[in-house]
């Protein structure tokens, strides 16, 4: 990692903390417990990133920019950050242009929402802490081109999640194709990088309305 990088990174996560005094972007307040929560758990998935096709990448739910920054710092990718909540995205653009981070841009609205308006348009999306896996590929698979990537971050017990998935692939037109699990550096937090290729269109009409793909997901 470059000296430049590294230093961002941090810089990123304090910035974070220090706002997070006046909005709730994170629950963690120690910054060395960011450095593994945040920073480290948003790198681990940096290999299955750098492996996906080239283009845009859309980080759904992206809470306090996690994994979407630290990923932007490190790929050199175009990243657009996409949350519901307004004041957040708005927070946390301020601190990418303070840090001056290139090549992230940010979204307020719901992904459902994105899917209509840029549809398609996406080579990876990832998503940490989201949403369960069906609901995840019923809404990155508007979202991403054809051969594009959703990079889950998973904690374990993924197993009844990879099972549910599986029977909609052919709905979803999403192929699940690798799986990576370790443990993060404190020794006791799991995490399992879960890829999924979008390998055909939908063959039911995606989006549907806001909120639907979480509350009565495809079974």
């Amino acid at each position: 990692m470059e000296s430049k990088q590294q230093q961002q990174l941090q810089d990123y996560l304090r910035a974070v903390l220090k706002k997070n005094e006046e909005i709730n972007l994170t629950t963690i307040q120690d910054f060395d417990e960011g450095l593994i929560l945040h920073i480290e758990d948003s790198l681990v998935g940096l290999e299955e990133v750098n492996r996906a096709p080239a283009g845009q990448l859309a980080d759904l739910g992206t809470g306090g920019g996690f994994p979407g920054v630290p990923l932007a710092i490190m790929t050199q990718r175009d990243v657009l950050l996409v949350d519901s909540t307004k004041k957040k995205v708005e927070a946390i653009m301020g601190l990418v242009e303070s840090i001056q981070i290139p090549r992230v841009q940010a979204y307020a609205g719901r992904i459902e929402e994105l899917a209509l308006e840029q549809p398609g348009c996406f080579a990876v999306a990832t998503a940490r802490a989201l949403s369960e896996l069906p609901s995840l590929l019923e809404l990155a698979a508007p979202l991403l081109v054809t051969g594009g990537q959703l990079i889950a971050y998973k904690s374990n017990k993924v197993e009844e999640e990879l099972q549910r998935a599986a029977t909609l692939e052919e709905k979803l037109g999403m192929k699940h194709i690798s799986r990576r699990d370790l443990v993060l550096s404190d020794g006791v937090t799991p995490r399992s990088i879960l890829v999924f290729e979008k390998v055909a269109e939908p063959a039911v009409k995606l989006p549907r309305r806001s909120g639907m793909a979480q509350k009565r997901p495809y079974a």
